[in-house]
């Protein structure tokens, strides 16, 4: 192992279970509607039809529209539709984009009563999303996600917003869409990358849920995606989202189980803005590595495991190229993040599989090593 620091770790017992007692209640956001399409021009066009509105905006970005567009602009409800075109991948998922969008729904006679429809991926649903949720303090919005990540994960669960001064996901709203419409026909579209990042959302729903479902997840062949098994095995993730966000939609207990790798993650993916960007699944993949190393050495989770999920991420996804002299920015980044709590950095840790241990911390040092364990690829 690469050594930039060797220090000495000790388990954390506090899980999830333990402190279900504590549950703090909250007021329920409506339940998320997800519709999985048969006939996604007849579903879009009811759905479409049930929603009182004046004018339909479609948010896209670039490749979406040249890809996925089609596949549902015959919809009788979308002629006379205006379409609001950004750019593509996570660099457009800015203020700057957001204001364009803003822009665009007010130039084209938008009021309140209209609806915009997300036709794209994660940075679409979550922009998009934000957008509809903030013009004229709110307007209805479907998403249609067109990526494997946004299907499993960023479509799912009323989450919005955009990144801001260099940090993932800094400014947004808890806000439903109206309906969420996942036509798994679109999988086709995507490349091998994009199939892989969303990929790594669903071992981390797998890794949180029961061991049948992890042991299904690291045994599937990403080198060479059956795609007609991959449609089955989403919508088994996406009801692990949706009950978890069900339970808690605002994210003050067990939503945080849906953190899992995300907090070394975002500091990944934000130090990649900088650098050369990368697919969030990817960030993510990566982040788990090193939230599962501290797992083993805080909470007790399973070597075998942990070794067994890692051999597999490495496989897939690869490593971000890092040396020590990264690590201070990593833990700044880290410092950042949402899910913090005082001074606190805060990470979701596992038990076991399945076992979910939310609001743990870590120190410098245990981090620090997790970086090394990262590094050194085991």
């Amino acid at each position: 192992m690469i050594i930039c620091k060797k220090i000495t770790t000790f388990a954390h017992k506090t899980s999830w279970r333990q402190t279900d007692s504590l549950r703090i209640k909250i007021k329920e956001m409506e339940k998320q509607k997800i519709l999985f399409a048969n006939d996604i021009v007849a579903e879009l066009d009811d759905a479409i039809r049930g929603i009182d509105h004046d004018k339909v905006f479609i948010l896209a970005d670039s490749t979406t529209r040249q890809l996925c567009l089609g596949r549902i602009e015959k919809c009788p409800m979308l002629a006379d539709a205006k379409v609001i075109e950004i750019g593509d991948t996570d660099t457009h998922k800015t203020l700057e984009s957001l204001t364009h969008v803003w822009t665009e729904l007010g130039n084209g006679g938008a009021t309140r009563h209209s609806l915009m429809v997300n036709l794209g991926g994660g940075m679409i649903t979550d922009l998009g999303g934000f957008a509809a949720s903030t013009f004229k303090r709110g307007i209805n919005f479907i998403n249609i996600p067109t990526t494997l990540l946004a299907m499993v994960d960023a479509s799912v669960g009323g989450k919005t917003g955009i990144n801001f001064n260099g940090l993932k996901n800094e400014i947004g709203v808890f806000s439903n869409a109206n309906l969420v419409i996942i036509d798994t026909q679109f999988l086709k579209t995507l490349d091998q990358q994009n199939i892989c990042s969303g990929y790594a959302e669903m071992l981390k729903h797998g890794l949180i849920s029961n061991t049948g479902m992890w042991n299904q997840l690291i045994d599937y062949d990403l080198h060479n995606a059956n795609l007609q098994l991959l449609q089955d095995m989403v919508r088994q993730s996406v009801g692990v989202k949706e009950r978890i966000v069900a339970d808690d939609p605002l994210e003050h207990g067990i939503r945080k189980a849906l953190n899992l790798g995300h907090t070394f993650g975002h500091a990944f993916e934000s130090m990649a803005l900088e650098r050369q960007p990368v697919l969030h699944g990817y960030a993510v993949a990566w982040g788990m590595v090193c939230e599962l190393y501290l797992s083993c050495i805080k909470t007790g989770f399973p070597v075998d495991k942990m070794r067994k999920t890692v051999a597999y991420i490495n496989e897939c996804y690869g490593r971000m190229d890092i040396s020590c002299d990264d690590y201070d920015k990593l833990i700044l980044l880290m410092t950042h993040d949402k899910k913090n709590m005082g001074n606190s950095i805060i990470f979701t840790l596992l038990g076991e599989v399945g076992d979910i241990r939310i609001n743990q911390t870590a120190s410098k040092e245990e981090i620090i090593e997790a970086l090394d364990f990262y590094r050194d690829g085991q």
